[in-house]
C-alpha cells in the first residue's frame, strides 16, 4: 500500500520551501467571478506587517469583529438533514485546501486562497442574537447545525468562545443542536454537551479525512492530527454523546485507500455511525486544489482530476441537488459499497440522528413584555 512516508518525502520539504509555511492554499489568487484583483502573498497588508518587524514569510492570522443583525441561516436543500445553521466565524484557520466554503470569502472582496485561512471574521454577538430569535413567538424549534460552513472549533475559538456561548443558549432553552468539526477542541465543551446529550438534544460529527499525519498536514495544515480527533471521538462517546464520523472529503487517488481503516478506527473509538462526502471543488476551490496537486503530488495530478471528473459528470464540480453530496458514476458507487461493507463489519449503524424538540423553552429577554407574566 502506498505511504507518503515511503515515496514522497520531497513533498514534505516543499511544504516549507515553496508555499506559505503552515498554510493550506498554495496561493492567494482568485478567479474573476466578481472582477476582483488577484492578491499575492506580498500584498500591501503583508508589507505593513513587515514595516513593524514581522516577517512576510510568517503569514499572521487577522480577525475582524463582525456584528450581524441575524444569526441563523435557513436552507431548503434536499441534500441536508437540517434546515437551519449558525456559523460563529467566517473563514477558517485550519486551512484545508479542499474546503468548499472558500469561495464565500470572495463576497468580502477577499481571496478564497490564503485570505480565507488568515483573514477571519468573528461574531461575538451570536449568542445574544440567537436568544432574541428563540424568544420570538413565531419561532419553532428544529435541529440547528453548527460548523457546516467553517469550523466552530478552529483555533480562534479558544480566545473568543463564541461556540461555547451558543451552546449555553442551547442548554438554557433546551434546543437541539448538531455540531460538525474536525477539531478535538470540542472536548473543551464536554460539560455542556453531556448535559445536552442527557436530554437527547445533541450529537457531534467529527471529520476524519485520513489517518496518515503527513497527508493530514498537507491537506489540513492547522487542524488537529487524526489521532487527536479519534481521541475526541472516544472521550465524547464515553460521556454518552452520540458521535458520528464523517470521512469528508474522500480525495480519490490520495485518501480513498484509507476508507476501511478509518471506519475501523472510528468504530474502535466509539463512533455510532460513519458517512462520506466525495471531494467537492466549487468555483475557486478547483484551481487552488489543482495548484496543490501540482505542488505535492504532480505525478498523480492527472489521475486524481480524471477520477474527480468521472464522479462529477465530466466536470470538476457538480452543484446539482442530490448528486453534489454523493457523487455519481462507478467511482462514487464503489466508495459507497466499500463504506457500507466496512460499516457492517465494524458494527456501525446508519447515519441517522434524531433529537428532541418538545423540550424547548422560550427564553425571556430583559425588558420584554413576557417578563410581566
Amino acid at each position: 500500500m502506498f505511504s507518503l512516508y515511503d515515496g514522497h518525502m520531497d513533498a514534505g520539504k516543499k511544504l516549507y520551501h515553496e508555499t506559505e509555511k503552515g498554510r493550506g492554499a498554495p496561493s492567494n489568487t482568485v478567479s474573476q467571478r466578481f472582477n476582483l484583483q488577484d492578491r499575492q502573498i506580498d500584498g500591501d497588508w503583508l508589507d505593513e506587517k513587515a514595516q513593524i518587524g514581522e516577517s512576510a514569510s510568517k503569514l499572521r492570522t487577522d480577525v475582524t469583529i463582525e456584528c450581524p443583525k441575524s444569526i441563523i441561516n435557513y436552507n431548503t436543500s434536499p441534500d441536508l438533514p437540517f434546515d437551519r445553521s449558525i456559523n460563529a466565524y467566517r473563514g477558517c484557520e485550519h486551512g484545508c485546501v479542499y474546503c468548499f466554503a472558500r469561495p464565500t470569502h470572495a463576497y468580502h472582496d477577499l481571496s478564497p486562497g490564503l485570505d480565507f485561512e488568515s483573514k477571519l471574521f468573528a461574531k461575538p454577538n451570536a449568542a445574544d442574537l440567537l436568544r432574541q430569535t428563540f424568544a420570538k413567538p413565531n419561532y419553532r424549534p428544529a435541529s440547528l447545525a453548527i460548523g457546516t460552513n467553517t469550523d466552530p472549533y478552529q483555533p480562534i475559538e479558544k480566545r473568543y468562545r463564541i461556540t461555547r456561548q451558543i451552546l449555553e443558549v442551547m442548554l438554557e432553552t433546551r434546543h437541539p443542536v448538531v455540531i460538525t468539526t474536525k477539531s478535538n477542541r470540542v472536548i473543551d465543551d464536554r460539560d455542556l454537551l453531556t448535559q445536552l446529550a442527557l436530554k437527547q438534544l445533541t450529537a457531534v460529527a467529527i471529520s476524519v479525512t485520513t489517518l496518515d499525519p503527513v497527508t493530514a498536514r498537507l491537506l489540513e495544515p492547522r487542524a488537529p492530527t487524526p489521532a487527536r480527533r479519534l481521541e475526541a471521538v472516544q472521550q465524547l462517546s464515553q460521556a454518552g454523546i452520540h458521535v458520528h464520523v464523517n470521512i469528508a472529503p474522500v480525495v480519490p487517488g490520495i485518501t480513498d485507500h484509507e476508507i476501511e481503516s478509518i471506519v475501523s478506527a472510528a468504530a474502535e473509538s466509539g463512533a455510532r455511525s460513519v458517512s462520506f462526502i466525495p471531494l467537492r471543488l466549487p468555483h475557486e476551490v478547483a484551481p487552488l486544489f489543482e495548484q496543490w496537486l501540482e505542488t505535492y503530488y504532480p505525478d498523480r495530478k492527472s489521475k486524481v482530476m480524471s477520477i474527480v471528473r468521472q464522479m462529477r459528470g465530466g466536470r470538476r464540480n457538480d452543484p446539482a441537488f442530490h448528486s453534489r453530496m454523493r457523487g455519481q458514476g462507478p467511482w462514487a458507487d464503489l466508495i459507497r459499497t466499500r463504506l457500507a461493507i466496512a460499516s457492517r463489519k465494524a458494527g456501525l449503524g446508519k447515519a441517522k440522528i434524531t433529537l428532541r424538540t418538545d423540550l424547548f423553552q422560550r427564553p425571556q429577554i430583559a425588558g420584554s413584555q413576557l417578563e410581566l407574566f
